[in-house]
Formats: structure tokens, C-alpha cells, sequence
């Protein structure tokens, strides 16, 4: 067990344990050919990590009464989607950060080229797993995931959330325009997680899926606060990246433009908005509820 998820419940440990060993079979083998880039990939995925986005995957689907393998195949995707954007983010052209998740970042060890290879070939693998349909499963409903994912991904999810990070470098943001940020870039990929989930239980109620994205909004948005909470207070060993390289690159974060103590207040009111999203699955939601509350304090 990674040492980002001893914080978690021992149910949600068992669950990261379930994504890395679903992940390590969904990978190509590293003594296929192309070696260096199926070694390359393995490395990006199979490196540690929180595994966040694939619990969530597996918290929603519970939560619907779903806990069987149909939940694997998007649990694997969006995590694989999750380790693309890593590599591509490290990049010298991008943040240019020479450590991830406590080891050199994977451009550092593979060279800058098979980096970028392997961040594209990760992509295209996600989607890949994600369109294999079990036997009983519904065509739409895997149709529908592949639609969350896609715009998750996309110009108005992670890339280009990515894309107005680039931009805000040195500007000074309003609240509004960070969280829009963010929303894009680190909340997008959150909450196709849960709906990922949510979809894979078979779930076709409306009202319960926008509950659902209410709540990966939050969520996601904690995760980016208590994220640049890190980067001022968390150490490199312990946070597995290298702190402090938002406030030496001059980027807005949540306390550069409200401050540390109200950082720490909204990150509290952002946990009370996921649990108030999902309170009406009762006990059934309890897993969410505990990742809600990981995302907020993990770190500590």
C-alpha cells in the first residue's frame, strides 16, 4: 500500500489495492516491444499515487449497489487518464517538475520524447479499456461514459484547464476565474469519476446524477485548495512533489489571492457542500463521505 492512502478507511485501502492490481493487467507488458515505451507507461501508472480518482469510481458504484468488475474498466481509465496528464504537466515546456509521487518524474528517467509518446499512448489505451463492452452490458450506457470521459479531457475539462494555468502565470486572478481554473483542470476528471461510477451501476435517475456532479464539484475543488495549502506548509517527501513550486513559479492559488485562513474555511465549506450533495444515499454514501473528507485533509 502506497503510503498517500493510509489515511483512508480499510475498505477504500482494499479498493486501491483492487485498482493497482486492475491497472498492472490493463498495462501493456514491459518486456513487449516497444520496450522502452511500454516500460515508460508502467512507470507513469505503477508508480504510487492516491489512486483518488479510481475510489471514487468504486465509492459510487457502491453507493448505487454496484461492486463488482464492471466498475474495473472506468476505474482504470480514468486513473491511466489521470498518470497521461502527469507526464505531460512535468514537461519542460509545461510546469518542468523533476519529481512525481517521490520519484523523478517520468521524462527525467525515459527522456523528454518517450515522455510525451507515453502520455499519448496512456490516452488512447484509457479509452480503449473504457469501450470494451462486458457481455449484458447496455451499448448507451458505455456510449454515455465515453462521452463523460472524452469532455473530461477536452477543451473545456483537464486540457483546457490546463491551457488557462499557462495563461494565468504571473496575472493575478479573481476567485472566480481561479475556480473556473480548476474546475477545468483538476475538477473535470473528479467528477467524471463519480459519474463514471454512477453510470456503470446502471444508474439513470437524473436528479441523483447532477447530486452526484454537485458533489465531484466539491470535491474536486477541495482537493485543488488544500492542494496550494500544501504547496506552502507540505514538504517534498511527504506531498511526493516539489513544494513551493507554485509560489516560486508566481501562479495564482487559493491563498495567494484570499489567503491561508480563508483557504482553510473554504476548504471546510467546500467538504460540507459534497456531504450535503449526497446526503440522501443515507449510508450507502458513506465511502463517498470519506473521501470527501480525505480529499480535504490529506497531508496532515
Amino acid at each position: 500500500m502506497t503510503p498517500a492512502t493510509t489515511d483512508l478507511p480499510a475498505p477504500l485501502k482494499a479498493l486501491a489495492g483492487r485498482a493497482d492490481d486492475a491497472l498492472a493487467r490493463a498495462l501493456p507488458g514491459d518486456d513487449l516491444p516497444p520496450v522502452e515505451l511500454h516500460r515508460a507507461m508502467r512507470y507513469a501508472v505503477l508508480g504510487g499515487g492516491k489512486r483518488l480518482r479510481p475510489l471514487l469510481v468504486y465509492a459510487a458504484g457502491h453507493a448505487l449497489g454496484s461492486d463488482g468488475p464492471v466498475l474495473d474498466a472506468p476505474a482504470c481509465a480514468v486513473e491511466i487518464i489521470h498518470a497521461y496528464s502527469l507526464v505531460h504537466d512535468d514537461l519542460p515546456a509545461m510546469d518542468d517538475d523533476d519529481l512525481r509521487r517521490g520519484r523523478p518524474t517520468c521524462h527525467i528517467v525515459f527522456g523528454e520524447a518517450m515522455a510525451i509518446l507515453a502520455g499519448d499512448a496512456l490516452q488512447a489505451l484509457a479509452f480503449e479499456i473504457l469501450a470494451e463492452t462486458p457481455e449484458g452490458d447496455d451499448p448507451a450506457q458505455r456510449i454515455a461514459m465515453l462521452r463523460t470521459l472524452g469532455a473530461a479531457c477536452g477543451a473545456e475539462g483537464m486540457a483546457g484547464g490546463q491551457a488557462f494555468d499557462l495563461s494565468a502565470v504571473g496575472r493575478k486572478l479573481t476567485l472566480e476565474e481561479l475556480e473556473r481554473m480548476h474546475a477545468y483542470k483538476t475538477g473535470a476528471l473528479i467528477r467524471a469519476s463519480v459519474r463514471l461510477g454512477a453510470l456503470a451501476a446502471g444508474c439513470r435517475d437524473t436528479a441523483l446524477l447532477e447530486r452526484l456532479d454537485r458533489y465531484g464539484h466539491a470535491v474536486g475543488l477541495a482537493f485543488q485548495v488544500r492542494d496550494d495549502i500544501l504547496d506552502i506548509e507540505g514538504e517534498s517527501a511527504v506531498i511526493g512533489k516539489t513544494a513551493g513550486k507554485d509560489a516560486a513559479a508566481d501562479k495564482p492559488t487559493f491563498p495567494s489571492i484570499i489567503g491561508l485562513d480563508a483557504s482553510r474555511a473554504r476548504l471546510v465549506a467546500l467538504v460540507d457542500e459534497a456531504l450535503d450533495a449526497i446526503s440522501p444515499l443515507g449510508d450507502r454514501g458513506e465511502w463517498l463521505a470519506d473521501l470527501a473528507r480525505y480529499s480535504a485533509a490529506r497531508g496532515h
